[in-house]
């Protein structure tokens, strides 16, 4: 705000001495220019070469020229007048001062102070309504930071930032509802991590005294080892069991799949894919076929992700030569498909691609999860969809099954 006051002050520091210029150095210079005494110096020439008074009516500032003369009133004259001596004789050339720049100056004033109010005026009006708005806010972003999301954030009617008000303020909810959900689920987190882990120890238990057993020779009947051999492989699936709902519960709580279906227009998810990747994509043939619009039933910002999470994966996982999008119907839903040229994944693999925290033997080097099908095919059931994949001739497809409403 300071800086934008010294901004205002600086404008009208600059106004003042235009201001200045424009009026005070035409009067600095007009004796030596004004046309009174260029006038003058012809009629002094004109009467040095010929010794005759010239006619008046050809000059605009001179009004009449006289000789000296001892009988008459010489130097007296209603008008304003210059004494010159030419050839030893004294002339009186009497004149008027030219004031026709006068209007002009005048416009030129009015105009000058027109603009410079209107320029005054906008500045005001930036600071009023964009400097000083956002003045109150640049703390905002930091306070976030710190965490500190009790503040409400104060609405305004600005045009310029009222949308943008409330976006930041639903942005501290969304943040604050976070915080709060992560607190809960780290509470649920231990107590079920301790609960498991209880759980764990019996079977464990059990597997430690039958594997002692076995190796003290306590058992020597081949039909008393065989039971105490499925007992372990029982003990062995509880764990197992145990374990897969120790990282089911991770996963969930790493990922939120939060669904708000509705209605949405399937050109909508279409139109965002295509002016993100449009230009992203400028090396690589990528490609959307011809489509009928229809009405889809589902989350139209899921769908965006879901998509965006496939077409990622066919730029870090193919040649990077073609991606197209396809479209096909199938009873009441549209499918769909991301289709990538240079697949090297091995289809005996398609089985496992959708698996959390899962990552086939061609990602080599490239950095990952493993959780971005998961997360689409998820996302998709709960929009009453699903997500399949299939290899054919070295091209990959992904495709999205959507119901249509």
């Amino acid at each position: 705000m300071k800086s934008f006051n010294k901004v205002i002050a600086l404008a009208v520091t600059i106004i003042l001495a235009a201001f200045a210029i424009l009026n005070f150095v035409p009067l600095i210079a007009k004796d030596s220019t004004s046309i009174k005494n260029i006038e003058i110096n012809r009629v002094v020439q004109s009467i040095s070469q010929t010794g005759e008074i010239p006619q008046t009516d050809q000059y605009n500032t001179i009004t009449g020229v006289y000789k000296y003369n001892s009988d008459s009133d010489f130097f007296k004259s209603e008008s304003d007048y210059v004494i010159r001596e030419i050839d030893g004789t004294m002339y009186r050339i009497d004149y008027y001062e030219e004031l026709s720049n006068t209007n002009e100056m005048l416009y030129v004033n009015i105009a000058f102070l027109v603009l410079s109010l209107f320029v005054l005026l906008v500045l005001f009006y930036i600071r009023h309504n964009i400097i000083k708005p956002f003045d109150r806010i640049t703390t905002l972003p930091y306070e976030l930071s710190k965490g500190n999301l009790t503040l409400p954030v104060k609405e305004t009617k600005s045009r310029y930032f009222g949308k943008f008000l409330w976006g930041l303020d639903m942005l501290r909810e969304k943040l604050e509802e976070s915080k709060q959900a992560e607190l809960e689920l780290k509470k649920e987190k231990k107590t079920l991590l301790l609960s498991l882990s209880h759980d764990i120890k019996t079977p464990l238990s059990a597997i430690k005294l039958y594997a002692k057993a076995l190796s003290s020779g306590i058992y020597k009947e081949p039909s008393k080892q065989l039971e105490v051999y499925n007992n372990i492989n029982t003990k062995a699936d509880e764990i197992e069991k145990l374990v897969s709902e120790i990282m089911r519960n991770e996963t969930e709580d790493i990922i939120a799949f939060d669904i708000k279906n509705g209605e949405f227009y399937l050109s909508q998810v279409i139109n965002d894919i295509d002016k993100y990747y449009t230009d992203k994509l400028e090396t690589t043939d990528f490609t959307i076929d011809k489509y009928k619009d229809c009405l889809l039933n589902g989350d139209c910002d899921r769908l965006v992700e879901i998509l965006q999470n496939i077409i990622e994966n066919a730029i870090k996982y193919g040649d990077g030569n073609s991606i197209s999008l396809h479209f096909c119907d199938e009873e009441d839903c549209r499918i769909i498909t991301v289709k990538n040229s240079g697949c090297t994944l091995d289809e005996g693999e398609l089985a496992h691609i959708f698996d959390s925290f899962y990552r086939g033997s061609n990602v080599g080097s490239k950095s990952g999860n493993g959780l971005g099908l998961y997360i689409c095919r998820q996302l998709s059931r709960k929009m009453g969809g699903d997500v399949f994949a299939q290899i054919e001739n070295g091209f990959m497809s992904v495709s999205v099954v959507c119901k249509k409403k």
